[in-house]
């Protein structure tokens, strides 16, 4: 068994060899099902660093060419939801529309489903036969707003609605949850917050933020603020100036578009919308590290140590050695959505094969990844 303190050894030496901690049960099952977990990953030599993994994807990764049919969802509050689905027809593994199974994609921060590593996911998942669904945030799906409302980390009230729409669908179809970042946060609460009712066989993370307060000390660090948060702020404000007139009604959005930072935007927007007392609150809900215990469905999460969104300090490894559902898998290297390898990462990357291999796992034996991933009715009390 790995201990704390060999993980962070692995850090400090930066191992090309992914660390995966979970317990005993589930990593016999990745490493039989899901190789990718115990293959070296090799950053591509001239994008060695997180922050340059980070950035050079945005700039270089492929856009494959992706066909989706469009369906628009209400919600209980008079709001809409848009979903892209590729309903994979000429499926020859899963011919029956009834029983093939879906992914469900959340998208990262101001994401939607014409993001590269949505794309690529979506690839990898009918390549294999299986129909995909991409939950697009409220407002960042190209559809207007119907009320003024959008979305936060902590609150997973869309998402419980898709999840329940996909599922009164296909009732006996497999479901499966990955999420990238924020969504990778949003999926998370959800699993804490449905427990045994959440609906799905089995959830996939990638570069999720832990702890948001850490990710925001991180992401306001100089360097990181100048490449990053800067950028991902406005375009935040950027969205809440597209739908200006509906917004207006809640907000300040005079004083929301002024805002520098993502704490700057949260403070202003996201905590007063969604009725905290402040940002600090919204962050302590919003961070899935603490709920991890509360969940009871299969989990695989990817990290890199590098990330300059997630830092390696906040990841939860204490709860990934105890918990037998979840397993942690941290790389040396790979940047916040990054994980490009090879001279010309353009193509498919080390992230994509993981998610190619588990949802197939999940979905081929669910048996013995149930199995694997049992967990006793005292870890969640």
């Amino acid at each position: 068994k790995l201990g704390l303190h060999p993980v962070r050894y692995a850090f400090i030496h930066c191992s090309s060899t992914p660390v995966l901690v979970c317990s005993d049960a589930f990593r016999v099952f990745l490493q039989r099902h899901c190789p990718v977990v115990a293959e070296p990953f090799s950053p591509t030599p001239w994008c060695w660093g997180g922050r340059l993994q980070t950035l050079v994807r945005v700039l270089i990764k492929s856009s494959p060419q992706v066909d989706y049919r469009n369906e628009l969802i209400r919600t209980a509050d008079g709001g809409q939801i848009s979903l892209d689905w590729v309903d994979n027809g000429d499926s020859a593994a899963y011919p029956e529309c009834y029983s093939r199974p879906t992914v469900l994609i959340l998208p990262g921060l101001t994401g939607n489903s014409r993001q590269t590593y949505v794309l690529h996911a979506v690839c990898q998942a009918t390549r294999r036969g299986y129909r995909c669904v991409v939950f697009n945030n409220r407002g960042f799906g190209g559809e207007e707003l119907l009320t003024p409302m959008t979305f936060c980390a902590a609150d997973t009230s869309d998402l419980e609605r898709v999840v329940l729409h996909v599922r009164e669908l296909f009732p006996q179809a497999p479901l499966l949850g990955t999420g990238v970042s924020l969504g990778g946060m949003l999926l998370l609460n959800y699993l804490a917050r449905k427990g045994s009712e959440a609906g799905l066989v089995a959830g996939l993370t990638m570069s999720v933020s832990w702890d948001t307060l850490e990710s925001c000390a991180s992401l306001e660090q100089p360097i990181n603020r100048l490449i990053f948060n800067r950028h991902l702020a406005s375009n935040l404000c950027q969205a809440i100036n597209r739908h200006r007139k509906m917004l207006e009604t809640v907000v300040d959005v005079d004083h929301v578009l002024k805002a520098r930072t993502i704490r700057e935007f949260d403070e202003r927007y996201t905590s007063v919308l969604f009725g905290y007392k402040s940002c600090l609150d919204y962050y302590q809900e919003a961070s899935p590290n603490y709920k991890l215990p509360r969940t009871t469905v299969p989990i695989l999460c990817l990290n890199a140590a590098d990330d300059p969104f997630s830092p390696k300090h906040a990841l939860p490894v204490a709860l990934a050695k105890r918990l037998p559902n979840v397993a942690l898998l941290v790389t040396s290297h790979g940047g916040h959505i990054g994980y490009l390898e090879g001279l010309y990462p353009r193509g498919e990357g080390y992230m994509d094969r993981l998610f190619g291999q588990f949802i197939q796992a999940a979905f081929d034996h669910p048996g013995d990844l149930k199995g694997a991933c049992s967990i006793k009715e005292e870890l969640l009390d």
